[in-house]
């Protein structure tokens, strides 16, 4: 009987020790789903939304479309269309009245906590969306499925407590939405046109530590040096994280790279 007893008690001993495992292993887990997730919608952005169809630095494979497409739909309910016509918007009237999200008109703060609204704000006006993005008209896949962001975040909200559980899925969802929409794009759009270093003349800035968690996004001021320029990099110390995505996508020839290289000039400015 005693030897019984001692034997159901290492077992319960067992079962806690690899629940308390299991847990801790969620707890690393949920963070780190979340960070990838965020990782992954921020390159899609910065390479199929901003370089793609904003300002048509790459031409990409149907297959690829439709799966940047896909990617984007599940992990940020964003349209296309409304993302671009306000991105070229901003470089309409970068820093000047009718940007959509100047800091420098607005104030940082404003940009960098109320940035979404900023963004839904712009997105919402049909004026805009017929002005700058004329070129990228709904069709079939956007009528049925991908102009319906809501549905997108709740499956990808879903699929998430299915592969973690309901808890850790909707935890790392609103961590995600977090990073995505309330730290990294307001980071962009906010610091990138405040303070930062400075290639060329224009009234954006770089930062190459925040540019390797922005998918090369926050090498700002040599993107407004060169909007058409495929890769946002110039000078050895700066990383593009997203132009390894584009050079392993050329060759597996699911993008084509048409936009022209940026360049430095000899004495460190423009070269266009």
């Amino acid at each position: 009987m005693h030897v019984r007893e001692t034997r159901g008690g290492d077992e319960n001993e067992d079962e806690r020790d690899n629940a308390w495992r299991a847990s801790v292993t969620d707890l690393w887990l949920v963070p780190l789903i979340a960070i990838a997730l965020t990782q992954a919608a921020v390159v899609a952005t910065s390479v199929y939304l901003h370089r793609a169809l904003a300002h048509r630095a790459l031409v990409v494979h149907p297959v690829a479309d439709v799966l940047f497409r896909a990617a984007l739909w599940l992990t940020t309910g964003m349209r296309r269309q409304a993302w671009v016509a306000v991105h070229r918007k901003h470089h309409a009237f970068t820093d000047r009245e009718g940007d959509p999200h100047s800091p420098r008109l607005l104030g940082l703060w404003c940009v960098q906590l109320l940035n979404a609204y900023y963004y839904q704000r712009e997105a919402r006006n049909p004026d805009t969306i017929r002005t700058f993005a004329p070129d990228l008209p709904e069709d079939r896949l956007d009528r049925l499925i991908f102009s319906r962001g809501v549905v997108g975040l709740a499956l990808g909200t879903a699929l998430l407590c299915l592969l973690l559980g309901v808890v850790p899925g909707l935890i790392a969802a609103l961590t995600h939405g977090v990073l995505y929409v309330g730290v990294l794009a307001p980071l962009i759009n906010g610091v990138g046109h405040w303070r930062g270093a400075q290639n060329f003349e224009n009234t954006a800035y770089n930062s190459t530590v925040l540019a390797w968690l922005t998918g090369g996004e926050s090498l700002h001021n040599n993107h407004h040096a060169a909007p058409r320029a495929p890769k946002f990099s110039v000078r050895p110390a700066e990383f593009d994280p997203s132009w390894l995505v584009i050079r392993a996508l050329a060759a597996l020839r699911l993008v084509v790279v048409v936009g022209p290289p940026l360049r430095l000039s000899a004495g460190g400015r423009a070269a266009r």
